[in-house]
């Protein structure tokens, strides 16, 4: 998920109620003014059959403490009690599809300790961004299983190093095994959260996403409209594609106000995010998908000196046209933590993360996206009263 980058609390919600994304008030078929119409009181959407409100989203499964997008940090976000464990999408060369934030395998693999894929390197531009190292598109699933997953921010996360190369690289499919799995042995569904990753540079390369992603959701039952499954994607065209071939849940993410999602750039369409958080643009999506998943800077924007500002309307304007917000990414570390909320001179030492998940919560957002799940369930656990 991402790109490196004081209204009443409706945390305060019942836990379960009316479902606006479940089978039963809402059709999820249907646009997003469906949602709308069943709002519940203050326009809000109704919480998601199934999910607590807030719902606390394992950001690439809990990777505070394990390498990303590995079966070991899936697991960890499950076990400490993460309401949804998120994917990130991108093919190998033969068209499987497997779990990387990026398609850029550098730093998330051993790849370079591998003499017999040096010649494998190479410079790409993705998405405008001029990269150089090795690809997965560039790989058949064969070869990227010889692979060993790392910890991708190694000077911030030295004790995450600990487990480098215990798991491979797993593939959409081998997670959906996985979430099948533990559900029947906790009795209950496992929820994904699955976004496609630069599906435009993809889609020329001959890789589209779309249709790959719907075949592996209808063969493991998750393409209707109850499913236990967001679907994500920077780029508003995949999940317009998408809704075309599954019922799945779908949110739109959205980066920093000022950015332009990259099919728009390749349309020349000029909107930004500043221009889809506006009621016109909220409404344009509401008719296509269910939530929003804007950066955290939408929802409170930080002064010139770091610290954590005043929050904007989009949290009122969005559930105003029925949309549920899952804003990114919330982080223990001082690093990542607003100016105000750093704690001691050790950037990698945890700050006052406790007070800046209030701050968010306090807006009346639906959930967040958390690299610490533990913490973001301690947090929200007071607004699920």
């Amino acid at each position: 998920m991402e790109r490196e980058q004081r209204e009443q609390k409706p945390g305060r919600r019942a836990l379960l109620g009316a479902a606006a994304l479940g089978a039963g008030a809402v059709a999820l078929g249907g646009a997003g003014t469906a949602a709308a119409a069943e709002a519940g009181a203050g326009g809000k959407p109704g919480p998601v059959r199934g999910l607590p409100v807030p719902t606390v989203i394992g950001h690439r499964g809990a990777s505070g403490y394990r390498p990303e997008h590995t079966l070991g940090s899936y697991q960890l976000a499950l076990d400490m009690g993460a309401d949804i464990v998120e994917q990130d999408l991108v093919p190998t060369k033969d068209g499987h599809l497997v779990c990387r934030h990026e398609n850029d395998i550098t730093a998330t693999t051993d790849v370079s300790a591998h003499p017999e894929f040096a010649d494998r390197k190479t410079t790409k531009t993705v998405d405008g961004t001029k990269l150089t190292g090795w690809f997965t598109e560039d790989f058949t699933l064969a070869e990227l299983k010889t692979l060993r997953a790392k910890e991708r921010i190694p000077g911030t996360r030295q004790r995450n190093t600990l487990y480098d190369g215990r798991w491979e690289v797993p593939t959409f499919e081998e997670v959906l095994q996985w979430a099948e799995r533990e559900g029947r042995k906790r009795g209950r569904k496992v929820w994904l959260y699955v976004e496609t990753k630069h599906p435009t540079y993809f889609r020329k390369l001959g890789l589209g996403l779309e249709d790959r992603v719907a075949k592996l959701l209808r063969k493991y039952g998750r393409h209707k409209k109850d499913a236990a499954l967001f679907l994500q994607s920077f780029e508003p065209s995949s999940i317009q594609r998408l809704r075309k071939l599954v019922d799945t849940p779908s949110v739109v993410l959205l980066s920093t106000m000022t950015s332009r999602p990259w099919d728009f750039v390749e349309a020349n369409d000029p909107r930004t995010v500043a221009d889809l958080v506006k009621p016109e643009g909220l409404k344009w999506i509401a008719s296509f998908a269910q939530g929003i998943g804007p950066d955290l800077s939408v929802i409170i924007p930080r002064t010139p000196d770091g610290k954590l500002g005043t929050p904007t309307n989009v949290v009122k304007d969005a559930h105003a046209a029925g949309l549920i917000l899952h804003p990114y990414t919330m982080r223990n570390e001082n690093t990542f933590l607003p100016v105000d909320f750093r704690r001691g001179s050790d950037v990698n030492a945890y700050g006052d993360a406790f007070g800046v998940f209030k701050a968010y919560f306090e807006t009346g957002i639906d959930g967040i996206f958390s690299d610490n799940p533990d913490t973001a369930l301690l947090a929200a656990a007071d607004f699920r009263k």
